[in-house]
Formats: structure tokens, sequence, C-alpha cells
């Protein structure tokens, strides 16, 4: 049987190269990555969420999906989402003694969502102790009550070590609000912020997402600053997206978070990472990670000579001398 060749850009060292990998053809929303002994694990939006694992970066395998049928309690919150099972914008990191992953569901365009969480005790399906338990919904969001939405988790931990969940697109921006320890559930009593919004026309339908576009939040410790990494303007329209990067960094994971400029990310503020160019039009929804004391920064971008197929890339991170984050396209 032939099977279509999988195509992942990865930059190394500032050389751009097209890998040939696994024979599949992998379309990539919002990646997330983490690394178990050896092997990589690439988690993204898709049915029941996708994942992928590679030794080396390069070449992937294609796993089973986390959920073979979506959770039962998802109904609830979309009706008819059992149906086709599609998982946003999935967050992973390993916590205590196992893997937790986060998740997104949600109707599109609407603030019907809701953030579940589900643990494995490992991510390798041939170890005994494999197997993904579901816990449930830890925060959700309903049109007409909240003017924010519960998608695009990301986890984040305080110099205390207390666990932090950012989240949110459109509306009124994003969010954190602090987990307790089992990160199961929100922590009591309830710790919430505004930690980034852009400017939003405010005579438009309350229950619709409004015209600023924000979203995909990711926090970064480095150094003494925590940043906080966003996506500014439109996915998900192929060549006509126009996703671009922006960055703030606080001292205080509670934020202000400001930019270069001193501009508040409340108010919208955010510096320039990275903006599509003619072949990728689109790129954002971004993660960073440190692998072997190497920063990388993890996206998807459209790409205009694949019909606005969202494709994965892998880029290092640099770090100017002002301690600002650096990344090229090309």
């Amino acid at each position: 049987m032939t099977r279509p060749l999988v195509i992942v850009w990865l930059v190394v060292a500032g050389t751009i190269g097209k890998l040939e990998a696994q024979p599949v053809n992998i379309r990539v929303h919002d990646p997330v990555l983490i690394r178990q002994d050896s092997v990589y694990y690439l988690f993204h939006t898709g049915r029941g969420i996708a994942q992928w694992r590679s030794p080396d970066l390069r070449h992937w395998e294609r796993m089973a999906p986390v959920f073979a049928e979506a959770p039962a309690w998802t109904e609830q919150v979309v009706p008819g989402f059992q149906q086709r099972n599609h998982i946003w914008a999935p967050d992973i990191l390993f916590y205590r003694d196992r893997y937790y992953l986060f998740y997104s569901v949600s109707a599109f365009a609407k603030n019907t969502s809701a953030i579940g969480v589900a643990t494995s005790r490992t991510l390798d399906p041939s170890d005994p102790e494999y197997g993904w338990v579901d816990h449930g919904p830890v925060v959700r969001s309903i049109p007409g009550r909240d003017m924010w939405n519960a998608i695009d988790p990301n986890v984040a931990f305080d110099e205390q070590g207390a666990p932090w969940l950012a989240f949110g697109s459109f509306w009124l921006g994003i969010k954190l609000v602090r987990l307790d320890s089992t990160l199961l559930r929100l922590a009591e009593p309830q710790e919430w912020y505004t930690i980034a919004a852009r400017p939003r026309t405010m005579t438009l339908d309350e229950r619709e997402p409004g015209d600023g576009a924000i979203e995909a939040p990711f926090i970064f410790r480095k150094n003494d600053f925590y940043y906080l990494f966003v996506s500014w303007d439109y996915c998900c329209r192929g060549v006509r997206s126009d996703y671009k990067i922006v960055v703030g960094r606080a001292r205080d994971i509670r934020g202000p978070y400001l930019d270069r400029e001193g501009r508040d990310l409340r108010h919208g503020g955010g510096t320039l990472v990275l903006q599509g160019n003619d072949r990728w039009p689109g790129v954002g929804h971004c993660a960073v990670y440190t692998f072997d004391g190497v920063d990388y920064l993890i996206f998807h971008g459209y790409d205009r000579e694949d019909n606005g197929r969202p494709k994965l890339w892998i880029l290092p991170l640099q770090w100017d001398e002002d301690g600002w984050p650096v990344a090229h396209l090309e």
C-alpha cells in the first residue's frame, strides 16, 4: 500500500530544510510537544486529539488518537460534539508522577466552551501503565454569562510552584486562573486575572467573538521573567490566514505583561516575534520548550504552495541582548 509523504518543516541553526519522514501527510493545528526518555511526543487539534512520536524531531510516526470516543461530559457542553469528537488546542505537561493533557471542547466562533483534563502514567503505548484517564471539565464558559472563552489552555507554574491556567480566545481576552495542587480543578478561593486583550468593538453582539483577535496563550519562564506569547489576528483561513505571534513579559506570573515599548498586553500591547511571508501567510498558536539547552518555538503555518494547509514548524528561539525572543522564518 502506497501512502502519501509526510513533510515536516524544521529549522536548525538557521537552515530551513524539507525533511522526508514517515509516509503520512500530517496537517497540524495548535501543536504542543514533550519528551519522555528519548522520544518526542506531539499533540495537536484533531479528532480525539491527534498525536505523533519521533526519536529526533525529524521522523514522525502517527499514533492512535488520545480519545477513540469523546468523553461523555462533552455532549452537555456542546450538543452533538461526540459525533465529531474534534478536540482543539491541547497542552501537555509532566507533573509529579504523571502526564497531564489539557484540551478544549467548543462550538466554532462561540464561547460555548470548556477545558478538560486527562492523565496518564506514561506516553508510551507499549507500557502496561499507558492509558488516558479523563477527569472532566476544569473550567467552562457560557454565552450570555461570560465575556471570555474557555479554550486554548496552557499550564504554568509560579516561583512558589503553584499552578496557573492561562486560556482564552477573542471576547475580552486572555485569562489566568489559579489551579489547585491536583491540577484537576480551580483553587479556592478562586483567583482570576486578565493578562492580555485587544481593543474590541463593544457594540457587537456580546454572544459573538468580536474583532479583538487574540488567542493561544503560552507562558514560558526564562531567567527572571515570565514571557507571555499570544497569537494575533486570524487562523483557520488557509492562504487568507494572517496569524502572527507577539510577546510580553512580567516579573510576576499574574502580570502585568509589558512589551518592549512598555505597553501593557491587557491594553493591546505586544512585541512582534514572528509573522508570515509570501510562502507562509499566517503563522501562530505557538508553544516554547527547552530541549538539551536549546529553546524552540513550535507553531503551525499555512502553506500557500499546498492550498493553505497547516504544517508543523520547529524553530530555534534566540534571545537578544535585552532578553527578548527572536525568531525568523528565513
